[in-house]
Formats: structure tokens, C-alpha cells, sequence
């Protein structure tokens, strides 16, 4: 009886201190998002000298407003919506389709083309190798030389593999008697069954491509071309405001204020894609997680 109140005791206690650590980690997350989210409606004068106010007297939207007149970043944010979804389409296409191919028993040459995609997770040709290539194909300052160098993923094609042989190969053997192909087993039986593991390697490649702009920063020169990350890059790291933004007319502190609240006012826009994703694949998202990792 006492050994089995002390194991509750320890449970309480285990369970107190997750909750301790839960509520920390979440605080730690949110703070700095309130922070950002409150500083792009606040007067940049208030929360530089008096911090977070909720007075609406001191709300503005000011920071939205210059950003929509200028048209610079809402052309990177469109531009990054196309660039993230087409990555994201040729990217789960390509993980599913060399995913299930790899799951096949009866696959020739199964063992060496598995390698083969090991190899390049640990090895590759560098940079200058891949510019070189990128420029050959004659796919210099095109929207296709951010796309296709990083579309396929030999790690989401891992966990694409190991969720397709988890799968019960009676289905297969049924769906063969009755008569159907290869390609309709697939397209009819697999896919509709492999929904969690295609919305989190959607979810996967959509964050990386909408945060990436290396590659944008590498292969193109059209600024109109610019995603929306590699223009937030020059507004938070080089401080380069449009001028469009700012009037002529304001005094130099006025306009550093001014360009404060741009950026918090760019980094919310820059984060909405993703807050307003997110909910619809979290159902998806941890049994696709823990079903492609652990067999």
C-alpha cells in the first residue's frame, strides 16, 4: 500500500514538473510573438519608451499601411506563396512516387539505389558544382532555379518509404486479384490511405521553401523576382527600408522609429502563412511523424 502511494506521489510529482516545464517553454515562445505582433500596431515612440500599452490611443497601423502602399514586399509575399507551393507540389509528388518505389519488395536494383540516395545526404557537389549546373540549364534568374536544386529530399523519401511498408500488403494482393495495375493501387489504394504522411512532408517542404532565400539570394537578380524572406533579410539584417516606405519629410529619428515598426509589421506578415496552416495539418501531423520514422 505505501509502495503504491509513493508511486503515486512520484507521478504527481513527474507530472507537476512537465506541466512546470510545458508552461515555460510556452511562455518563452509566445512572449517574443506578443512582443513582435503588439509592436506592429503600437506608435513606435510608445513601445520604445514605455513599452506595451493597451491603450488604443496608442494603436496604429501605420506599419501596414506603408508596407501595402509600397508594393515591395507584398510582390516578395506572392512571390513566396508561388515559389513555396509548386516546391511543395514537386516535392511530396517526388517523395511518394520514389517513396513507394523503394518500398516494393520485388524492386530491381532496390539495394543500390537506396545507397545511392544515402550517399547524397552525406556527400554532395557543393556550391559552385550546383551554380554551375543551375546556369547550364539555363535556369539563372528564373523562378525554377529556387525550386527544383533542393526538391528532392532523400529524408522525406526515408519517411515516405517506411510509412508505405507499414501499410498492410493484403490491400495489394486483393486490389491485384480483382484485376488492377500497379499505377491504380497506388493512385486508388495507397494515396488515399498515406493522407498523414503527404500533409507532413507538405507541411515539411512548404516551411523550408517560405523561409529559404539563400538560394534566392544566389540565383536571381530580378528584384521582382525577390521571395519574400530575402527582402525581410535586407529589412532585419541590413536595415534597408524601401524609401518608398518612409516620407522624405520625416527627421531622421522619426524615420528610424518608423522603420522599427516596418519590421515587426513584415515579420507578422511573414509569419501568417504559417499560423494560419499549421492548425489544418496538426491532426496529420504527429501520427505521420511517428508512422514514417518508427517501423
Amino acid at each position: 500500500m505505501n509502495s503504491l502511494m509513493n508511486n503515486s506521489r512520484k507521478d504527481r510529482m513527474l507530472l507537476l514538473i512537465n506541466k512546470v516545464l510545458l508552461i515555460f517553454i510556452i511562455l518563452i515562445t509566445l512572449v517574443p510573438l506578443l512582443y513582435v505582433l503588439l509592436g506592429s500596431f503600437l506608435q513606435p515612440d510608445i513601445l520604445l519608451t514605455q513599452g506595451f500599452s493597451l491603450n488604443p490611443d496608442h494603436w496604429t497601423v501605420d506599419g501596414y499601411t506603408r508596407i501595402f502602399a509600397d508594393g515591395s514586399i507584398m510582390r516578395g509575399f506572392f512571390n513566396s506563396i508561388l515559389y513555396a507551393t509548386c516546391f511543395t507540389i514537386l516535392s511530396v509528388s517526388i517523395a511518394i512516387l520514389a517513396g513507394y518505389s523503394l518500398s516494393v519488395d520485388n524492386l530491381a536494383l532496390k539495394k543500390p539505389i537506396m545507397f545511392f540516395f544515402l550517399f547524397t545526404m552525406f556527400f554532395s557537389g557543393g556550391l559552385i558544382p550546383t551554380y554551375l549546373v543551375v546556369r547550364s540549364l539555363g535556369l539563372l534568374d528564373t523562378m525554377w532555379a529556387v525550386i527544383l536544386p533542393g526538391a528532392l529530399s532523400v529524408w522525406n523519401i526515408i519517411l515516405a518509404r517506411t510509412y508505405f511498408k507499414g501499410l498492410p500488403k493484403e490491400l495489394k494482393e486483393a486490389a491485384r486479384i480483382d484485376g488492377a495495375s500497379d499505377f491504380m493501387i497506388f493512385l486508388k489504394i495507397i494515396v488515399p490511405l498515406s493522407k498523414p504522411i503527404i500533409f507532413v512532408l507538405a507541411l515539411y517542404a512548404f516551411i523550408g521553401q517560405w523561409n529559404a532565400y539563400f538560394e534566392a539570394m544566389i540565383y536571381l537578380e530580378d528584384q521582382s523576382k525577390y521571395p519574400l524572406q530575402l527582402i525581410l533579410r535586407s529589412i532585419l539584417i541590413q536595415s534597408e527600408v524601401n524609401p518608398g516606405m518612409i516620407s522624405d519629410q520625416l527627421a531622421m529619428a522619426e524615420m528610424q522609429r518608423v522603420s522599427e515598426m516596418i519590421k515587426y509589421s513584415s515579420i507578422v506578415l511573414a509569419s501568417l502563412p504559417l499560423l494560419v496552416m499549421y492548425p489544418f495539418f496538426q491532426k496529420y501531423f504527429e501520427k505521420g511523424v511517428m508512422v514514417g520514422s518508427l517501423k
